[in-house]
């Protein structure tokens, strides 16, 4: 038996404990659907609800753009990108289907309002993050302060050591900088490779304007680099037997042969002219990330050691361009960079320093004439380890009873 209640649909009945097949509606009224049961046993697991809607529009609950970012040229800072919507429709369907467990949602095209919108990152600041003049006027301007300066305590030329990982651009660094100098790339401090090194002894360069005959007032001293142990480099021992100026120019380091009193030509005294008076970590950008997990307690080790000593820290940031290819192609972006930007941040926590104390530099090695923004980039390192130096110097004047 059926019952009608307003405007009705059926279908074949469905029947229970041995009832006879008879068919359940649920009444409709307009703009609400009608939700049939159907109990033919064979359609049991084929049950369709049909769902009629007066949307004939289907929204987007969720956007999310995708940016295709396109770098721009190392001339222009203009950022040019596109934005891809993807979307997320509601439940508000012109059908929805259930069949077989499944439920598919077919919809009408979706509006095309965006939401959000994020923009690409841009690898090149509109302004530099340090103020640098890249002009043949601060390049003449920094070789007269590096090749004048004369110590706050007297006749005694600055003596800086650098230190770092083999391969980290120790060699590089010093003969960038009297390339600098001499007006013409040269290779005086013999270079090595990443894996070995060349450097086995300490040396010492002289750092002056050729065309001045004023002695040399600041000295960079080379030394075997840093190993992933103290069996394979430099061991703490030697590295502050240096610091203290008692390793002799020219001596060969060895791990197996500390520096010892009987050592030849030990310095059993050394005066101020032959301690250091600043150290230099030199790290390459490009092995920040993938440097052996001990270096940095090796790095941390090492600064309190020579802090105790009252020796002031900082640090060089090398291989710049091999990170930075906006850098690469012009040095004077290299404070607009982001990249670097982010590398220095990440070798101050290698070294346990703030930035503040670190400087990215661009050594030569494929050039055969100089360039002006990598001699300013390369000066200013320089004078940056200058103002540390003398601040060693400062602290250790000697005192005069008034």
């Amino acid at each position: 038996m059926q019952k009608s209640f307003g405007n009705t649909k059926s279908l074949s009945g469905f029947s229970f404990g041995g009832l006879s097949s008879q068919s359940l509606t649920v009444p409709t009224t307009s703009g609400q659907p009608a939700i049939t049961t159907v109990a033919d046993p064979k359609d049991a697991f084929g049950i369709v609800t049909t769902m009629s809607s007066t949307m004939k529009t289907n929204t987007p609950l969720f956007k999310f753009p995708a940016v295709q970012p396109k770098l721009e040229s190392p001339q222009s800072d203009t950022e040019i990108s596109s934005d891809i919507t993807f979307e997320i429709p509601v439940a508000s369907a012109t059908a929805l289907e259930a069949k077989d467990g499944l439920s598919n949602v077919s919809s009408t095209e979706a509006q095309r309002d965006k939401l959000f919108t994020f923009t690409a990152v841009r690898p090149i600041l509109e302004s530099q993050w340090r103020d640098v003049e890249w002009t043949e006027e601060k390049k003449a301007s920094l070789m007269k302060t590096v090749s004048s300066y004369t110590a706050s305590c007297g006749d005694c030329p600055a003596r800086i050591l650098l230190l770092g990982p083999v391969g980290s651009g120790k060699s590089s660094f010093i003969s960038s900088v009297q390339s600098v100098f001499k007006g013409r790339v040269t290779n005086r401090a013999m270079v090595g490779s990443f894996s070995t090194g060349f450097t086995k002894k300490l040396q010492s360069f002289n750092i002056c304007d050729q065309k001045s005959e004023d002695a040399a007032g600041l000295v960079l001293c080379d030394i075997m680099g840093l190993g992933d142990g103290e069996m394979t480099g430099l061991t703490l021992h030697d590295i502050l037997s240096v610091i203290k100026g008692h390793v002799p120019e020219g001596h060969k380091f060895s791990p197996d042969q500390p520096v010892r009193s009987e050592t030849q030509g030990y310095v059993k005294k050394p005066s101020l002219k032959h301690k250091i008076h600043c150290v230099a970590f030199v790290v390459d950008a490009s092995k920040i990330l993938t440097y052996p997990k001990g270096l940095c307690a090796t790095f941390q080790n090492l600064r309190e050691h020579i802090s105790d000593l009252g020796v002031h820290q900082v640090a060089l940031l090398t291989h710049i361009e091999q990170i930075c290819p906006e850098t690469a192609k012009d040095v004077s972006q290299v404070y607009k960079s982001r990249i670097i930007k982010d590398m220095m941040g990440k070798a101050g926590a290698l070294l346990g320093m703030s930035t503040s104390y670190i400087v990215p530099v661009k050594n030569y090695s494929l050039e055969l004439d100089l360039d002006v923004n990598t001699d300013v980039l390369l000066l200013s390192a320089v004078d940056h380890i200058l103002q540390y130096a003398d601040l060693y110097f400062q602290d250790n004047m000697p005192k005069f009873d008034v």
